[in-house]
């Protein structure tokens, strides 16, 4: 149990990664954590699009937006800290027309075993998802619902307790570390 605990704080998300790419293993890992994710009446409504190509990756990043509570120049990853991997979280929309908490399960678990195998992520909902969803070529009954991004990451990031009327912005400090304040379970939590 120590383990799990271990591994999901330090399962944050990462923005800047090592220009190294993941093997077809670790790949296929996070794609299966997927498949075993919980579903609403197991109707299974979410796919998804593998994007490794480096000029394809080039233009799925050019759609998305990255750290909202930095300014660009310091949230943006730059040239030399782009992912090298993007995944397309795609609901049915004939099989479901709301799937959210599929996704976010699917997607919980994707980040989740990418990081056992040390691979950071970073979850985009912040993307022009009508340009990703015609690169992507998905049809009328399709939805981009989010997409993931994967790499090696090249900074760290960690949680730090927010006092109860703290802000909860996450920051960099002196090293370009991200800083992740998270309320405390005693501010989030009643027993009955």
């Amino acid at each position: 149990m120590e383990d799990l605990m271990r591994l999901l704080e330090g399962r944050r998300t990462y923005r800047r990664f090592k220009q190294r790419q993941i093997p077809q293993e670790v790949l296929d890992e996070i794609l299966y954590a997927a498949r075993l994710a919980s579903s609403a009446a197991n109707r299974q409504p979410l796919s998804y699009i593998v994007v490794r190509d480096e000029r394809k990756i080039a233009e799925v990043f050019v759609h998305t937006r990255w750290a909202g509570a930095l300014p660009p120049e310091l949230g943006q990853p730059k040239e030399g800290e782009r992912p090298v991997l993007f995944i397309g979280v795609v609901e049915n929309t004939d099989i479901s027309r709301d799937c959210d908490t599929d996704a976010g399960l699917a997607i919980g678990n994707m980040t989740l075993a990418a990081w056992n195998r040390g691979v950071g992520s970073c979850i985009i909902g912040a993307c022009n998802k009508e340009r990703l969803s015609g690169m992507f070529g998905l049809s009328a009954n399709q939805s981009l619902h989010t997409v993931v991004a994967f790499g090696y990451p090249s900074h760290n990031s960690r949680i730090a307790d927010m006092e109860p009327e703290g802000d909860c912005k996450y920051y960099l400090d002196d090293k370009k570390d991200y800083i992740v304040p998270k309320r405390r379970l005693r501010d989030v939590v009643t027993y009955l």
